[in-house]
C-alpha cells in the first residue's frame, strides 16, 4: 500500500469529523437528542433560533444519554460513522477510485471496500462488480462522493455474495 493511501486512510479514521463537514449532511440540526425531537415541528429549521433551541436542549445532559443508548432519534450502531468514513476517504481519492473501478483493482479501490465492510477474502468479487457496473456507479456529470459511496452499498446489498459477507 503506498504511504499516501495508508497516511489519508490513517486520516479518515482518526480524523472523520472534519470529512463530516465535507460530506453532503441534509440534516438541519444538532443530529438527534432531546433538543431535535422537542424542537422538530419548529419552522425554520436552518434559522439560528431553532437550532439554539436544540442545543440549548441537548446541553441537559440527556444528549449524551440519548446517544449511549440509542434513543431520542440518536443511533449507538456505527453505521453513520462507518459511512462517513467511506464517504470522506472517497472524497478525498474520488479520481483515483474512479479509474481503479474502472481497472477492477488498485490500492484506493481495497482501502475503500475495507471501510464499506468487505472481507478481504470477497475484495475480488467487490473489485469485479465494480468494474461490470462501472457506468451506473459513476454516473457522467452526476458522479459525486456521496452518490458513489450510497450507489456501492446499494449494490453491495443486491449482490449474492457480497450481501452475505459484508460486516456491517
Amino acid at each position: 500500500m503506498s504511504k499516501k493511501v495508508l497516511l489519508l486512510s490513517i486520516a479518515v479514521l482518526f480524523g472523520s469529523h472534519a470529512g463530516l463537514a465535507m460530506a453532503a449532511n441534509p440534516d438541519t440540526g444538532p443530529g438527534c437528542g432531546l433538543g431535535k425531537m422537542v424542537w422538530a415541528d419548529y419552522k425554520g429549521q436552518k434559522e439560528i433560533l431553532p437550532q439554539v433551541l436544540m442545543v440549548t436542549t441537548n446541553g441537559t445532559g440527556m444528549n449524551t444519554f440519548a446517544i449511549s443508548t440509542g434513543t431520542s432519534g440518536c443511533t449507538n450502531d456505527g453505521k453513520i460513522m462507518s459511512e462517513h468514513k467511506a464517504t470522506t476517504f472517497a472524497s478525498l481519492n474520488f479520481e483515483a477510485l474512479s479509474a481503479e473501478m474502472a481497472q477492477g483493482q488498485g490500492e484506493h479501490l481495497a482501502s475503500l471496500a475495507s471501510l464499506l465492510g468487505v472481507p478481504a477474502e470477497h475484495q475480488g468479487a467487490f473489485f469485479t462488480m465494480t468494474q461490470e457496473r462501472y457506468t451506473s456507479l459513476v454516473q457522467a456529470g452526476e458522479a459525486s462522493p456521496v452518490a458513489l459511496v450510497k450507489s456501492l452499498n446499494d449494490a453491495i446489498a443486491g449482490h449474492p455474495v457480497l450481501a452475505q459477507a459484508s460486516v456491517r
